[in-house]
């Protein structure tokens, strides 16, 4: 069953949770090549995915977040772009087992576009091309382009991952409070994003990561007014604060839960965790999003 079936025939789809997080329980080290995995600890990483599969997850992600060339590079595996994006799909296809649907996730490339940088939106294009392509042939079921700060280059993705297949496209951006509201790093508003997001074609339009669900509400709501697209958001488990010189993000798995409810109301269709996310989260907020579904 396809996406949007999924969605029509239960009114709310539960996305997975934290990856980052979670592999750094397993052992991953900070700065460590987290593609890598994929073939030197894929068991470890396979697991992840299946935690959210029996957590009620109908979408699961993918350990290749920072598997662009542009990403890869840094870390002296930018001649394995295929093989680390092949494998970290093929693991989340065997998780889900046909319980779940696997949207490989796609995230930025840390460069930026000309004229602020010295590369151009065709081989932005390219780089994310070559990315997608790997998961698609390993069976994606879509894509999540996530994470993203600048629209340019969330646009450039949206136009690879044309290229590359005729898979559903989630594009998700990560927003902050400011004075003057919510925006992107780079000084993109969920307003602007989603009108034109909407406009290029994107299948589902969403925000993850940059906020607990409170906030996440908001974002949602603002969103939702311009755009009729399936939402996708993902909140982190909190703002994250420093205890005992470890990074840990607050909110339970209960206190999560208890806005779910609050996010259907403000538009998202799809609901998920980012940062600090557990399959205890997702779990508690797949039977809000059950208790709440109209």
């Amino acid at each position: 069953m396809d996406w949007k079936s999924r969605l029509k025939e239960r009114g709310i789809l539960l996305s997975d949770g934290a990856w980052g997080t979670q592999l750094a329980q397993a052992g991953l080290e900070p700065g460590a090549a987290t593609e890598l995995w994929n073939v030197t600890h894929a068991e470890a990483v396979g697991k992840v995915a299946r935690s959210y599969v029996e957590a009620g997850a109908d979408i699961i992600l993918t350990n290749t977040f920072g598997g662009s060339r542009l990403k890869l590079e840094r870390v002296g595996l930018a001649d394995r772009v295929a093989e680390l994006n092949r494998r970290g799909t093929e693991i989340s296809k065997r998780a889900a087992a046909g319980r779940a649907l696997v949207f490989p996730s796609i995230g930025p490339t840390g460069e930026f576009m000309a004229p602020l940088g010295t590369r151009g939106q065709e081989e932005f294009i390219d780089v994310f091309a070559e990315q997608m392509a790997a998961c698609a042939e390993a069976g994606a079921d879509g894509f999540c382009i996530e994470t993203m700060s600048a629209l340019e280059e969330a646009l450039a993705a949206l136009k690879a991952a044309r290229q590359v297949s005729s898979l559903p496209v989630v594009v998700s951006m990560t927003y902050a409070r400011g004075v003057k509201g919510f925006a992107t790093m780079m000084g993109v508003t969920p307003d602007r994003a989603a009108a034109e997001l909407d406009k290029a074609g994107a299948d589902i339009i969403g925000s993850n990561c940059g906020n607990g669900i409170a906030n996440m509400v908001e974002v949602a709501a603002i969103l939702r007014s311009k755009t009729l697209k399936p939402l996708w958001i993902k909140a982190n488990a909190g703002m994250p604060t420093l205890v005992a010189s470890k990074t840990v993000f607050p909110e339970t798995a209960a206190q999560m839960a208890a806005r779910v409810a609050d996010l259907m109301e403000a538009g998202a269709n799809i609901i998920g965790g980012c940062c600090g996310t557990s399959p205890d989260h997702i779990r508690a907020m797949a039977a809000a999003a059950r208790a709440a579904r109209p």
